[in-house]
């Protein structure tokens, strides 16, 4: 495994806070996320604090950040992985540019060119990222892994942090999506180097629970004969278990209602994709 110099990432205001340091054998040294509540009640503004608009420009940025990583890393590679979580993450910006679209809040995504972040840890980080994914494919599984394994603990820190509705609708389903992507990365690791992947910034239990689908937070998918289309957060069902609605039962997805019935051709295939 190569060995990194020294890359100290510090984010304000209760963002993610990373720590590189120079290792021999592990990918990535340990990484915390840590909440920084501010001293004194924030005044709305537009209907949203500061600190939640804050954090809806970073979340932004770093799922911006994970599209940009796997584009490049698909280039790089030509492993379908990579380009079926490119999806999915666009659609996780588009998601959160809708809020920061209702909320009157700047997004600094416009206009940035693939791997061009106005974070600037965000974008130390995308080049440590994408330095180390070029290293072998094995190490690009890993990086994938990591980014959604960050992505979860982040998104976890800042629904604790928001009593927006809508803004934990759409952080929940994020979140939802990184659990999928991260098994995806888990799964392609074993299946195409034989290695086991082992969790770089997750406890072993919370991680654990992911890959069992023990969390909740699995979503389905299915797409029925005459045409319905259901999927869903599952509700403890974690992988697949969720319920959906607009018609179709699929495999491995959420049960559809209001649409008719038929098997669905399919369900949703190894999660690598997060599903609407």
């Amino acid at each position: 495994m190569k060995t990194f110099k020294t890359l100290a990432i510090s984010i304000s205001a209760g963002l993610l806070a990373l720590t590189l340091v120079t290792v021999g054998a592990p990918l990535f040294a340990e990484a915390a996320t840590e909440a920084a509540a501010p001293a004194v009640a924030q005044a709305p503004v537009d209907g949203i604090t500061d600190p939640e608009a804050q954090d809806l420009q970073f979340m932004v940025e770093e799922e911006k950040l994970a599209r940009d990583v796997y584009l490049t890393l698909y280039d790089e590679w030509n492993v379908s992985v990579f380009q079926n979580i490119v999806g999915a993450e666009q659609v996780h910006m588009d998601a959160i540019r809708t809020l920061l679209s209702a909320y009157g809040v700047d997004d600094p995504t416009v206009g940035a060119e693939i791997g061009q972040f106005t974070n600037p840890d965000l974008q130390a980080l995308y080049g440590q990222l994408v330095d180390t994914g070029s290293q072998s494919l094995a190490d690009a599984f890993k990086v994938g892994g990591a980014i959604e394994e960050i992505d979860i603990l982040d998104l976890e820190e800042r629904i604790a942090q928001t009593d927006k509705a809508d803004i934990v609708q759409v952080y929940e389903r994020l979140m939802a999506g990184s659990e999928n992507h991260l098994r995806a990365f888990v799964t392609t690791l074993e299946r195409q180097t034989g290695e086991v992947y082992a969790p770089q910034y997750m406890d072993q239990d919370a991680y654990d629970a992911i890959l069992s689908g023990s969390n909740g937070h699995g979503q389905g998918q299915g797409n029925g004969n005459n045409g319905g289309h259901g999927q869903g957060n599952g509700g403890g069902q974690g992988n697949g278990g969720g319920q959906g609605h607009g018609g179709g039962r699929g495999n491995g997805g959420g049960q559809g209602h209001s649409g008719g019935q038929g098997q669905g051709a399919h369900g949703a295939g190894d999660g690598s994709c997060l599903n609407g």
